[in-house]
């Protein structure tokens, strides 16, 4: 068993690498300036790169709006429901391949029309995510001929699962790799075994997208694009390839550039509140428990730090719901140091401080699991990962459930680990009782 000094240990490290990755790009100590550096990591021809740029939602950053209106005039009445939710999710899919987290993809009917409202925090460029967006052509797989430069065969998107960038093992250049159905790949297999030494073209919206050489014939309903482009060439073919067909025609009715509706001093306000309200909390715990709130203290402190790491790594789109969420859970992991301390509070006059220390944890677990679960079921229900239609959660209530969600977990942690080896090595190195300031 790790002994409580070696897991602090453990935690002061943890919180090391959480606090770098906390940091803002560029910050200053002192006046004199410094700038943290993302992770870039080459080991051979794996490449690792990841930048802890704090992201920021619509409201926080602006962003893209789109109003899109799908044409369900050639559907029976009874298909259009399930085309437009088939739409919706298509529109969620290439939005998350364009780059954006948390993207709030929404349907709307009013007077027999059907609309897609997009909102892309932090996007910018409009046209590049109204091509990605509004392509309503199918991806087709053309063969040479003698006729014409190209004919299509019946292999289109919609024999295909999927397309990803990987690299090639021997000459470590980026691949784009292609996963087709079962009768998807039995197709392949057959334009691949008449075109031997021949181009396959693949057309989408009536755009030769590539035309790779096919050099043998391809079974097992997989095949590789290698050639020579860049990573990022890899990636835009890759997004072209899964962003496949619209169920129906959807045309754009509306399309505006969205400014932050807070504003940067706004923010800045809401920072700086958040901070006293923060350091009122902490002064409470003090003066409420003392030395024992001084602990609770820093656990708080490393609960911040793992939580803002955390919101970057995902990376989880900050809005201001999603700050609200982030402060109930700051109370939330405050009422559980409560639980405990009060709980010790009544056990330290019947047994030995450590001992009381440790039936006050196991006796505090029961309530603090019991809260802490309901409001994870509430959170689970607000972040509506299935996209059930009767609840009609929009991009910023699953925000508030996300980060609600995650600071939860993170404050269990930091309640029950951080803050009890905290506990423990105290406890442990004082002869003298612990005074709690309480009577």
């Amino acid at each position: 068993m790790i002994s409580p000094g070696k897991k602090l240990l453990l935690i002061f490290l943890l919180t090391l690498v959480a606090g770098y990755i906390s940091l803002p790009k560029e910050f200053s100590v002192f006046g004199r300036k410094f700038q943290r550096r993302d992770f870039d990591i080459s080991l051979g021809r794996l490449q690792i790169k990841k930048n802890f740029n704090l992201r920021l939602g619509l409201d926080l950053a602006g962003g893209s709006h789109f109003v899109f209106e799908a044409d369900t005039s050639g559907l029976p009445e009874e298909k259009k429901e399930a085309a437009i939710t088939s739409l919706k999710e298509i529109i969620e899919r290439r939005v998350n391949l364009f780059g954006v987290a948390e993207p709030n993809v929404q349907t709307s009917s009013f007077e027999g029309k059907d609309r897609i409202i997009v909102e892309l925090p932090g996007v910018g460029e409009t046209q590049k995510a109204v091509e990605l967006i509004g392509k309503t052509a199918q991806l087709v797989f053309s063969e040479p001929t003698q006729e014409e430069l190209f004919a299509p065969t019946d292999l289109t998107g919609a024999d295909l699962e999927s397309a990803d960038v990987g690299f090639d093992q021997t000459t470590g250049r980026p691949v784009v790799s292609l996963s087709f159905t079962q009768e998807g790949g039995q197709k392949f297999a057959e334009i691949t075994r008449r075109n031997i030494g021949k181009p396959l073209a693949i057309v989408l919206d009536e755009e030769v997208i590539s035309a790779p050489l096919v050099q043998e014939e391809i079974t097992g309903g997989s095949a590789q694009i290698s050639g020579e482009f860049s990573l990022e060439e890899a990636k835009n073919l890759s997004i072209q390839l899964n962003a496949g067909a619209l169920p129906v025609p959807i045309e754009l009715v509306e399309q505006r550039t969205v400014g932050a509706t807070l504003g940067a001093e706004s923010v800045e306000k809401s920072v700086k509140a958040g901070l006293v309200g923060l350091s009122m909390v902490l002064i409470f715990m003090f003066l409420a428990y003392g030395k024992l709130g001084l602990i609770a203290d820093l656990g708080l402190l490393v609960f911040g730090i793992l939580t803002l790491a955390l919101y970057k790594l995902i990376p989880v789109v900050l809005t201001l719901p999603g700050i609200a969420g982030f402060l109930l859970s700051v109370g939330m992991a405050v009422d559980s140091n409560i639980l405990i301390f009060e709980r010790f509070k009544e056990e330290r006059g019947k047994r030995p401080y450590r001992d009381a220390l440790e039936v006050s944890f196991g006796r505090a677990w029961d309530s603090i699991r019991d809260a802490n679960i309901a409001t994870l079921v509430i959170a689970f229900i607000l972040a509506n990962p299935f996209d059930f239609s009767f609840l009609h959660t929009s991009g910023p209530v699953r925000g508030f459930a996300i980060t609600l969600s995650l600071g939860i977990g993170i404050s269990l942690f930091t309640g029950i680990v951080v803050s009890r080896n905290l506990l423990r090595v105290f406890i442990k190195s004082s002869n003298k009782p612990i005074n709690t300031n309480v009577k």
